[in-house]
């Protein structure tokens, strides 16, 4: 017999962003360090790259925070340059969208004039961003980056735990070490599964058990990775 089930509503989950919620492991711990030792950067220029759903938005409002940064959109830098101040500037998911190549490279330079600090978060290092003004792919190529790698254990549990605490979801630790052993070990993964979980519990009154995990991680691997809704 089939259980009832109710269509979940959809709620927006906003995340924390703070510094006490960041979960740091061996994976990403050279990123927090830059963060955390900001002024003291080797560059004025940085780029954080790492997988979706990695933490580089995290670690960009911690800096954003502590730095004061003004946040640009990455498509509209050319009209920002003219009201821009000393403050450190802020680009998150730079290769998300086309970038305003002129822009950026008025606005690194602009930051060099000033003793200022440039971060730009991306999936994907810098030279494969399809830049084609070639003065602004010299100032990218000079650019350190460092890179967030692919969670280990520490980091996906801790990941996992963290996405349901946004959704202020309470799950048991074997439910979190149960995913941690059977999901694909990417972020990405991470950020799907607790979100069918959330919702398979919304729509059967139910608790996020070992269970229901075991329910959706197969679904996932049959192929049917998203709820038909």
């Amino acid at each position: 017999m089939n259980r009832p089930r109710q269509l979940p509503l959809d709620f927006s989950h906003a995340p924390g962003y703070s510094r006490d919620e960041l979960v740091v492991s061996p994976a990403n711990e050279e990123a927090v360090s830059l963060i955390d030792r900001w002024p003291n950067w080797p560059a004025p220029v940085m780029v954080l790259s790492g997988p979706t759903g990695a933490g580089k938005t995290h670690l960009a409002e911690i800096w954003r925070s502590i730095s004061g940064a003004v946040a640009l959109h990455p498509a509209r830098l050319s009209q920002a340059i003219g009201t821009l101040d000393p403050r450190p500037v802020l680009i998150d998911d730079a290769d998300g969208a086309a970038i305003d190549e002129n822009g950026l490279f008025h606005l690194i330079n602009h930051v060099r004039a000033n003793g200022s600090h440039l971060l730009m978060t991306a999936r994907r290092f810098p030279l494969a961003w399809g830049v084609r003004l070639p003065d602004l792919v010299s100032r990218l190529r000079t650019a350190p980056t460092v890179e967030i790698h692919e969670p280990d254990d520490m980091l996906l549990a801790g990941v996992i735990t963290k996405l349901f605490a946004d959704r202020q979801v309470e799950v048991d630790l074997s439910v979190v070490q149960y995913l941690v052993r059977r999901i694909e070990r990417s972020l990405a993964t991470a950020i799907r599964v607790v979100d069918r979980l959330d919702r398979m519990a919304l729509e059967e009154h139910s608790r996020i058990t070992r269970a229901l995990a075991a329910e959706a991680v197969d679904a996932m691997d049959e192929g049917q990775g998203e709820l038909g809704f």
